[in-house]
C-alpha cells in the first residue's frame, strides 16, 4: 500500500526529527576524527546501516519518495531510531502498517498505574479502572459497594464475570441486551490488534464456555464504549440507575476509567 503525498511528507519529517534527536555516543556510534559532527544526531547512512537497508532507500524515505514500505523494515527503523512506545505506534499508524513486534498481550498484566488508582480515590462517584483486556485493576469505595456482586466473585475480568458468573444475570438489569452491547464494545476496543495473544486466548475460552458469548460474538457487532444509562439490581439497595462515563487516559491509552454518575429515574 503506497502512501499519499501528505503521509510521505509527514513520515519524512518524523524520521528526520527522530534521527537528528539521537545522540550517536549513546547508541555506540563512533565520533568523527575531530570529535565533532557537522549535522546533529545520526547520519542517514548510519541509520541505514543499523537497519540493514541501503542508504539510497532510506534517503528516498526522508525525501518523501513514493516507495513501498514493509512492516518489517519499519520495525527495524523504529529499533534503530530508539523510538518510544508512543513514537513507534505513531510510525505504524502513519504508514498504515501493523507492527510485527512481539505483542504486549504476551506480557503479564502490570499493576495499576498509581496515578490512575489515586484519581479513582479522588472522586465520590463509583469508579473503576480496566486494563486492555478489561480486567479490573483498581476501584474506589463507592464502586466497591455498587459492584460488590462482581468484585466478591473473585473474577477480575469483566467479560468472564458477565458471561460465566450466574450472579451477573441477576445484578445487571436487561442482562442480554447489556451483554450483547458489552461484547460489541470489546470487539471495537480490540479491533486494532486482532493478533493479540491475550485477546485471542480470552475469546477462545469464552467461546468454549458460554453459548451466549458465542452467539453474540459470531454476530460481529461493533460499538464504541459510549457509556449511557445503566441499571443494576443491587442485593442490598435494590434497583439503582446511573449514567456511565468512560474515559481513556492520554498517558495510558490501554486503560479505561469507568465512572457511574447517579441518575434519577
Amino acid at each position: 500500500m503506497l502512501l499519499s503525498a501528505n503521509q510521505r511528507r509527514l513520515l519524512s519529517a518524523f524520521l528526520r526529527a527522530r534521527r537528528e534527536a539521537l545522540n550517536p555516543a549513546e547508541i555506540g556510534q563512533p565520533a568523527t576524527p575531530h570529535g565533532r559532527r557537522r549535522t546533529p544526531g545520526l547520519r542517514r547512512e548510519e541509520v541505514a546501516q543499523l537497519c540493514g537497508i541501503s542508504t539510497t532507500w532510506y534517503t528516498w524515505i526522508e525525501q518523501g519518495r513514493d516507495i513501498s514500505l514493509s512492516a518489517a523494515a519499519l520495525a527495524r527503523l523504529a529499533d534503530a531510531l530508539h523510538l518510544t512506545a508512543a513514537e513507534r505506534a505513531s510510525l505504524f499508524e502513519l504508514t498504515l502498517r501493523r507492527d510485527p513486534a512481539p505483542l504486549a498481550a504476551e506480557i503479564p498484566p502490570a499493576a495499576a498505574p498509581p496515578e490512575l488508582a489515586a484519581a479513582l480515590q479522588a472522586t465520590t462517584a463509583p469508579s473503576y479502572l480496566l486494563d486492555r483486556l478489561w480486567h479490573v485493576q483498581a476501584w474506589n469505595d463507592a464502586a466497591g459497594h455498587l459492584f460488590a456482586p462482581w468484585f466478591r466473585s473473585g473474577e477480575a475480568c469483566l467479560l468472564r464475570y458477565v458471561f460465566l458468573d450466574p450472579t451477573a444475570r441477576a445484578f445487571i438489569c436487561d442482562w442480554e441486551n447489556r451483554a450483547r452491547r458489552l461484547l460489541a464494545e470489546f470487539r471495537a476496543d480490540t479491533a486494532h490488534n486482532p493478533e493479540d495473544a491475550g485477546m485471542q486466548g480470552l475469546v477462545g475460552e469464552l467461546l468454549r464456555s458460554s453459548a451466549s458469548f458465542a452467539r453474540f460474538w459470531n454476530n460481529h457487532a461493533v460499538l464504541a464504549r459510549e457509556g449511557g444509562r445503566r441499571l443494576f439490581n443491587h442485593p442490598e439497595d435494590g434497583i439503582l440507575q446511573y449514567e456511565q462515563i468512560t474515559l481513556v487516559p492520554a498517558a495510558h491509552p490501554d486503560h479505561k476509567v469507568v465512572m457511574l454518575l447517579p441518575r434519577q429515574a
